[in-house]
């Protein structure tokens, strides 16, 4: 066994070897953007180096912007131009409804489907469909009619 495909990293600045070899798998994809880099502990068991540094390794990594940190879902291997892959659901179906309405698939004034539609076609929650909905809200994007439905907002001047 090589130094380089140990489990083992010993000497100094052994955080930075850590984020070396992290880096190296991501580059030869054994971690693809969007997939969860095991945990702390379970990184600092594996090299057997204490989670402090395991942790400062990381750190290397996220101020490359390599990997970022979402709640609930870990450290991510972030994609080219900063997109994850690994968005929470809502955020992919707000994403996808983003893109109609930007590219006029969803016109002006059009009504969205309803929120059972998106539930099936994504394989979602309603709560999460919601959120996906209530993001696009806030931006301004869409708006809400009361037993209507959702319809793309007209575009103010």
């Amino acid at each position: 066994m090589t130094p380089e495909t140990s489990n083992w990293l010993t000497g100094g600045r052994v955080h930075r070897r850590l984020a070396d070899r992290i880096r190296a798998q991501i580059s030869a994809g054994e971690y693809p953007p969007g997939s969860a880099l095991p945990s702390e502990s379970a990184l600092a068991d594996y090299y057997r180096l204490a989670r402090s540094t395991v942790r400062r390794g990381l750190a290397i990594l996220a101020d490359e912007e390599l990997i970022i940190t979402l709640p609930g879902k870990g450290r991510v291997v972030n994609g080219p131009e900063g997109e994850t892959g690994a968005a929470y659901r809502y955020q992919m179906i707000a994403n996808e409804l983003r893109a109609q309405i930007g590219t006029g698939t969803l016109a002006a004034g059009a009504k969205l489907p309803s929120e059972l539609a998106l539930c099936k076609q994504h394989g979602a929650s309603r709560n999460t469909v919601r959120q996906a909905l209530d993001e696009l809200k806030c931006e301004g994007l869409i708006v809400t009619r009361h037993g209507k439905g959702h319809f793309v907002q007209a575009v103010r001047d």
